[in-house]
């Protein structure tokens, strides 16, 4: 193992070992730790110089970081903060059984808060500040698993009713309960971060600590030393996202930010590492990632052991054992922990010979003992300089006994017997009689209890209760009219991209007198391929430390330029650190009282498909803003194949319940929806976020034709009528984003070579429509004495003669979902299948998207009513140049 204490080399005695042991021990007490480092870095530097081979490692002795010389004095009343601890504990047990009593397999977990409950309230207690007036507070990510915890807490705070508790996961019940997990949307006054994804909210956390110094280094709000903390389990760790970002905190400083690591050393299944060491595997990541490690592993009954260990024994059999083994020990008697732990060497064995079997089987580990947990934490916000990852060990289940206290099936334990509730109660001292117990009361003391009046005045001192979410943003006042104006006008025959409209919108935000200081733009370094690089020298790029270099285009007109007060966030080849970001500015209208706009643009291929599970925390947890999916579209994107093509995330927004969604193909309608989308979001304080697919093929923009607002918002309008209104054959064309211009083309080959007038419809938003569809059907169901209501889609079509076509960049599924709400049969053309590294021409001919294939389905759809003959089809089929036989790309 790293950590453990080689044996000495040949012919080298105890006593040599001692004598330099000793002489470190007089050089920490004669000057001081930092002296006594500086000694072992120049020894190690001159062992180097010389030729010796010294191992690496990033890890220190199976022990705790802080010595009990250096512990603070624990500062409230021990005993007091204990038996409050313990009737948190009765309760989050009580909340879980009774709930799966009511209704079987309801679910809950017991095990995670048992094993945390110390870290949880020595934070509750003496840490986690809360907001006021004048101060920002605390950010806290709770460890999912513990809401029981919470709950429990905020019971006895007197923030929760019994009812509620009595509905722990069933919050429909009368009179409300409470949700499984921390979901803001569920919750909105009590949770801030949905955190039972594991894995996202470590991300989150770095993330939001970042976030909270670009609002300080921009001037947006004073400089604190407010602390976010990040609660996670020691498993969870295996998650990438959990550990992807922690060398992000470490380069920026991030000293705002703690990490408290649950290390219980069992994931749901069994130990996190059987046949190692998680707690030493971490470390090492997070030291090597220059993180403030502080290891919190043994409790205070320990420290007379280690005192009377003068060898350096009881270190190295510490770090001799793999987890299984410790595992192993936790649910053994003392007796065996006499015999393999210390029974391993007779002078381990003389370390404890005055102490009863019983005593050895009560030995606590750090996590559970408050004093060391505090001395942890007082460490952890007095350091300065780097992020601080508390690793605190700790039993999973603890107090359960038998039922589970250590043991694999700990996870989910939702039940107790009547034994196993009296043995707990009695553990932990709950004031209830053998009767009582079994029926799993919950117990709150008297108001005037010295319980409850210190509760109450430990978080008076601290600010205020934690969790609690609350807006306090005033709404925006203008109605920006003008600044998206000109937008409405067209290109006046200049060929642009939707991006690059786009790109001018936010170049024009940027410099907005209400707005601009707002707006956050977000980019996961793909600024140039959005044609971005224009914005680095007016908004800069955000940088802790400003731009201590001159980069090698400084002589260009579009140099890179990074500043302390930068406003850009260029986050590099990261799309979940991106959405990380995304999410602190988005909710920090409720974090922070501000109002920031985010404008997160990025390969629309990897965002949804990459990061959805992001993007549901974002919904849950209530962020506003704007995402662009940049590039998007199977057949937009020449060149650049399979991969990158994106077909897919029009259809992977549809149950994000509270994303707009729209696929926009015009500079005015992109205009509509944001100018709208800050309205809602930030004058309205609508509780939505938008996604708006954006292209890189350039065409001439087309003015505004007319007052087509509510049509955009709602999800289709007529845009250009057919020449001929009073032609025989008829047809209406629905044409989005990439593929709007391909419906046009065919409005155009239909009249002229076919005479069929053909109406297009730009159809902005699927999703739109068909939210619309649905609501209209379900209000009709539950209101069957009320006048019928018409879905949009209908009423747009009410008038609309002739077949029905649709063309999209995405799947065929995305226009087949609203069909039902349309007069007549619908055909839709999509692309579903694998991209290609191709041209848009080939790509739309292999995917039979492009105005040829919407020319043949509108005259095949013809041929089907009876209107065509089959001559003119295959005639069709061959002038338009289309090969019947081409492979289907769906499975080629």
């Amino acid at each position: 193992m790293d950590n453990e204490i080689s044996t000495q080399p040949h012919g080298m005695e105890d006593v040599e070992i001692q004598e330099w042991l000793e002489s470190l021990d007089s050089v920490l007490e004669s000057s001081g730790p930092e002296v006594a480092a500086e000694i072992l870095e120049r020894l190690r530097a001159h062992a180097t110089v010389n030729g010796i081979d010294l191992p690496f490692t990033a890890n220190t002795p199976y022990a705790n970081t802080i010595p009990p010389r250096l512990e603070p004095l624990f500062p409230g009343d021990q005993e007091l903060e204990r038996r409050i601890k313990s009737l948190i504990r009765w309760n989050a047990l009580a909340m879980v059984v009774r709930a799966n009593r009511v209704e079987h397999n309801i679910g809950g977990h017991i095990s995670t808060y048992a094993s945390a409950a110390t870290l949880y309230e020595v934070g509750f207690n003496h840490f986690f500040r809360a907001r006021t007036e004048e101060f920002e507070g605390d950010t806290v990510y709770f460890q999912g698993h513990a809401s029981p915890g919470m709950y429990a807490r905020a019971f006895l705070e007197g923030r929760i009713s019994a009812q509620k508790l009595e509905n722990f996961r069933r919050e429909l019940k009368p009179g409300g309960g409470l949700s499984s997990y921390p979901h803001p949307w569920l919750m909105p006054d009590f949770w801030e971060f949905p955190t039972v994804s594991m894995g996202l909210s470590p991300l989150m956390a770095i993330y939001q600590a970042r976030f909270n110094r670009y609002l300080e280094d921009r001037g947006m709000k004073p400089a604190t030393d407010a602390k976010v903390w990040a609660f996670l389990g020691d498993g969870e760790t295996d998650e990438p996202e959990s550990l992807g970002a922690i060398t992000l905190a470490s380069r920026e400083k991030l000293d705002n930010l703690i990490f408290v690591i649950n290390c219980n050393l069992q994931r749901l299944d069994g130990p996190v590492r059987g046949n190692g060491q998680i707690i030493q595997e971490l470390e090492s990541a997070f030291r090597g990632a220059r993180w403030n490690v502080v290891k919190v592993l043994w409790g205070s009954e320990w420290d007379p052991i280690f005192e009377r260990d003068t060898e350096g024994l009881l270190v190295k059999r510490m770090g001799e054992l793999v987890d299984g083994e410790y595992q192993k020990l936790v649910v053994s008697s003392g007796s065996y922990v006499r015999e393999h732990f210390f029974g391993s060497d007779p002078r381990l064995l003389k370390l404890v010979e005055p102490m009863s079997d019983e005593s050895l089987r009560r030995l606590r580990l750090g996590g559970h003992d408050p004093r060391k947990v505090y001395a942890a934490y007082k460490a952890a916000v007095e350091h300065k300089g780097s992020p601080t990852v508390i690793l605190a060990r700790t039993i999973k289940g603890y107090g359960l006994g038998e039922a589970g206290e250590g043991k694999n099936v700990t996870h989910q334990q939702k039940k107790l017997n009547e034994d196993e509730l009296r043995e707990f109660r009695s553990r932990f001292g709950i004031p209830l009689n053998d009767e009582d117990c079994i029926e799993v009361p919950f117990y709150r003391p008297p108001e005037d209890s010295v319980e409850i009046q210190y509760l109450r005045a430990r978080r008076e001192a601290l600010g205020g209760y934690v969790p609690k979410r609350s807006v306090r943003t005033k709404p925006l006042a203008a109605d920006h009219d003008e600044l998206f104006k000109e937008f409405h006008e067209g290109s006046d025959g200049r060929e642009v991209s939707t991006t690059m409209a786009f790109v001018g919108m936010l170049r024009k935000m940027l410099k907005d007198p209400e707005i601009g200081k707002l707006v956050v733009p977000i980019v996961p370094d793909e600024a140039r391929t959005f044609g971005m690089e224009s914005l680095f020298r007016t908004a800069g790029i955000y940088s802790s430390v400003g731009q201590k270099y001159e980069p090698v285009d400084v002589n260009t007109l579009l140099y890179y330029k990074e500043a302390k007060d930068g406003q850009i966030l260029e986050e590099g080849i990261t799309e979940a650190g991106s959405m990380g970001s995304f999410m602190a500015a988005g909710s920090a209208y409720a974090t922070h009282g501000i109002n920031t706009i985010p404008f997160f643009i990025y390969y629309s291929m990897f965002g949804f498909q990459r990061i959805a599970d992001f993007i549901w925390a974002a919904a849950d947890m209530r962020t506003r803003g704007f995402m662009l999916g940049g590039t998007s579209g199977r057949t937009t994107l020449s060149g650049e194949g399979l991969q990158h093509q994106d077909g897919n995330s029009q259809i992977l927004a549809l149950p994000v319940p509270n994303i707009k969604a729209y696929d926009p193909a015009f500079a005015y309608e992109i205009a509509v929806i944001i100018q709208d989308g800050i309205r809602r979001m930030y004058k309205d304080g609508e509780n939505v976020f938008y996604y708006i697919t954006v292209m890189n093929e350039p065409y001439a923009m087309p003015p505004m034709p007319g007052n087509v607002k509510d049509g955009i918002l709602r999800g289709m309008y007529r845009f250009r009528s057919a020449a001929n209104g009073k032609a025989k054959l008829r047809a209406q064309l629905f044409g989005s984003g990439a593929i709007l211009n391909e419906a046009l083309r065919a409005q155009e080959i239909l009249e002229t070579k076919y005479d069929v007038a053909a109406d297009v419809w730009s159809v902005t938003s699927y999703k739109e429509l068909y939210n619309d569809g649905i609501e209209t059907e379900r209000w009709n169901r539950l209101h069957p004495g009320e006048k019928t209501r018409v879905p949009y889609v209908t009423k747009c079509l009410a008038d609309a003669p002739g077949v029905l076509v649709a063309g999209s960049d995405y799947l065929k599924t995305l226009p087949n979902m609203i069909s039902k709400w349309m007069p007549r049969r619908l055909a839709s053309l999509g692309t579903d299948g694998f991209g290609r590294s191709e041209g848009r021409a080939s790509l739309r001919d292999f995917f039979e998207v492009d105005s040829r294939f919407i020319t043949l389905a509108t005259l095949h759809e013809l041929f089907v009513d009876g209107k065509l003959e089959r001559s003119a089809l295959d005639k069709a089929i061959k002038d338009l140049g289309i090969n019947a036989d081409k492979p289907n790309p769906v499975v080629s």
